[in-house]
């Protein structure tokens, strides 16, 4: 049965959580880093001393350069890469370390059509519902081939800017919404502090932990997903409803204190 809201650390037996774990999945920004930042120092002596003990995976909604920026620039050579599985773009794509490079194993590209329609629709209803900020800082709408990203501020606005536009995502879920209804053969997601991101249906954060699951022969149960957007509307609300380990964070800091906990169990 869907449960409609997601536990935070402090409400669960994490004795238990350590116990269950197989994987450990992440969302990217606002709970490893914030917003198309790099991750910190301390976060990534937590996501390395991670990859010595399990698997982990990075399911987010940026393309995989901002993945390679935010998080595996920050690692040093004491992290496990082999032990590291990235799903950008929602899980619409996967790369797995070689050896000696990030290769891509799949990719699930909307069609050419689909992307120039939904781009035009992007700009349509966000100036139709006043959306179309005066400045942007960066690009507004990204094609990323398996998913369109719209940024109200554009993309490389400052985080403060962001954080303030959309406190409870009501513009970005009116957009969403708006968007979902023109292209029901599509998935919509409300997506981070200013985005909406709109790819295959089917094609999801809960995709990607089933497809994980599948590939690492781990029950979807046994994986610990972390992530920021838990509420329903939130991209990470697929993966807690597939039924993962669901905990919901309120930031980086509040994920310093998972990995903590989970690192301890491990060890």
């Amino acid at each position: 049965m869907a449960v409609s809201r997601v536990p935070v650390w402090t409400e669960l037996d994490m004795d238990e959580v350590g116990d269950k774990a197989k994987v450990v999945a992440f969302d990217l920004d606002n709970t490893l880093a914030r917003s198309k930042r790099p991750m910190s120092a301390e976060m990534a002596r937590r996501i390395a001393a991670l990859t010595r003990l399990i698997p982990v995976a990075i399911i987010t909604g940026g393309r995989f350069e901002l993945v390679d920026i935010q998080v595996l620039s920050m690692l040093d050579a004491s992290a496990n890469r082999g032990n590291m599985h990235l799903m950008p773009t929602s899980g619409t794509r996967y790369y797995r370390w070689n050896g000696s490079e990030w290769h891509r194993e799949y990719a699930y590209d909307l069609s050419a059509h689909d992307r120039q329609a939904v781009i035009a629709a992007f700009e349509r209803h966000a100036r139709e519902q006043g959306l179309w900020a005066e400045h942007a800082w960066g690009e507004r709408i990204e094609d990323r081939g398996s998913q369109i990203t719209f940024s109200a501020l554009g993309q490389e606005a400052p985080i403060e800017e962001k954080e303030a536009w959309d406190p409870d995502n009501a513009k970005k879920n009116v957009l969403a919404a708006t968007l979902a209804a023109e292209f029901p053969h599509l998935a919509v997601h409300s997506g981070g502090a200013t985005s909406v991101d709109v790819s295959r249906r089917g094609v999801d954060k809960a995709y990607a932990i089933n497809r994980l699951a599948a590939m690492l022969d781990v029950p979807v149960n046994a994986i610990v997903y972390i992530g920021d957007r838990m509420d329903p509307d939130g991209n990470d609300y697929p993966a807690a409803m597939a039924g993962t380990i669901a905990i919901r964070v309120s930031g980086p800091h509040d994920t310093l204190k998972v990995c903590d906990e989970l690192i301890a169990r491990l060890s």
